[in-house]
């Protein structure tokens, strides 16, 4: 059987409808267009998120009759002092503590490396103390290129400041404009698809409940994660907290991998701060809960429509889009592949398509 028979058959068989065609064809531009000019349109692109975020509290406030430009000027209102509070007051101190940590850094390693070299007098028949020095040594030039990368990221972000300054501009005047013409940037797209579009319309209504409750669903677990983690640190006089609860939000962005890996930075600052005391353990308990209560009853309740994934599925998904779009590719993954498999299970098949086998006889 010869290839183009093949490539024909195929062709028949899933391109034969003009709306497939044109669909697979938006899929590619979109994609090329995020891939190629995501750091130009990033303002744009973020602005698009939040805008579609927004939109559903639009909905629910004229569901109770509230006027829609009212309603608009309302959700911006409290869109732009969420981000102002965000950026006056959180990022601020997150900033100021990651520095501080890179500044004891130093003075943790040195501690740490005192506990280890304890190890192989307590259990010689475990470890010895070559072994426990080529460890050290390796560990030091590890944390050691750790460090350097993180004051060349904060020297390189300087210059971003002023880039990072228009977009806080931009990007708020971008929402309000697409939250107050919603209908009309709609329908102007919609305009140019073909009239005959059942299947881009099954699959837009598939997945936009669960797309949107999955967005919002993670932006509200995010907030109540890593203000739960800061409250339940501050109160045991953690340094760090915020850092370390900005850290456990982000971390329900990537199942069952980010837990594990920010529980190591949460342990390890706990371990030099208080020691392996009763107030350490305590600390671990209370942490323990948080991402217990997190995983058996938060998730439960704002995710009420369950993501039909294989984890295998979920991981391969964060790893690749976020190696393409970075923060936003980890974000939107599980949805992304969600649309992905909703789509070849919708696909449109030609039932007449002539079989491979035919073509060749």
């Amino acid at each position: 059987m010869a290839m183009k028979d093949v490539a024909r058959y195929w062709a028949q068989r899933y391109f034969s409808d003009e709306e497939a065609v044109i669909f697979f064809l938006l899929l590619i531009g979109g994609f090329s267009i995020v891939i190629f000019m995501g750091t130009m349109l990033a303002p744009f692109l973020a602005s698009v998120v939040l805008a579609y975020l927004l939109a559903g509290v639009v909905r629910k406030l004229e569901d109770i009759h509230v006027p829609f430009k009212l309603a608009v000027v309302l959700v911006f209102l409290v869109f732009v002092s969420l981000l102002s509070a965000l950026v006056l007051v959180v990022f601020p101190l997150v900033w100021r503590q990651l520095m501080a940590l890179i500044d004891e850094l130093p003075g943790m390693l040195s501690t740490g490396q005192q506990l280890l070299l304890l190890l192989p007098e307590q259990y010689p028949s475990l470890i010895s103390q070559e072994q426990m020095q080529e460890l050290i040594g390796v560990a030091a030039v590890e944390i050691g290129q750790v460090g350097q990368k993180l004051v060349s990221l904060s020297l390189a972000s300087v210059p971003n400041l002023f880039a990072i300054m228009i977009y806080l501009v931009l990007v708020p005047i971008l929402v309000f404009f697409l939250l107050k013409d919603r209908d009309l940037l709609i329908n102007w797209f919609v305009s140019h698809l073909p009239e005959k579009r059942v299947f881009m319309t099954g699959i837009w209504r598939e997945m936009d409940q669960q797309l949107a409750n999955y967005i919002r669903g993670k932006f509200i677990e995010i907030v109540i994660v890593g203000v739960a983690t800061y409250l339940g640190l501050i109160a045991f006089g953690v340094q760090y907290s915020a850092l370390l609860g900005v850290l456990v939000g982000l971390s329900v962005l990537v199942p069952y991998i980010g837990a594990a890996v920010v529980t190591v930075p949460v342990v390890l600052i706990g371990m030099f701060q208080f020691g392996l005391n009763d107030t350490f353990f305590y600390m671990l308990l209370v942490y323990g809960v948080i991402q217990a209560l997190d995983g058996n009853v938060l998730v439960p309740l704002l995710f009420s429509e369950a993501v039909n994934l294989h984890p295998v599925a979920i991981i391969v998904a964060v790893l690749a889009f976020g190696g393409i779009w970075g923060f936003w590719g980890i974000f939107f993954a599980i949805p992304l592949a969600t649309l992905l498999k909703a789509i070849l299970y919708a696909w449109p098949r030609a039932v007449d398509a002539t079989e491979p086998a035919a073509v060749a006889e």
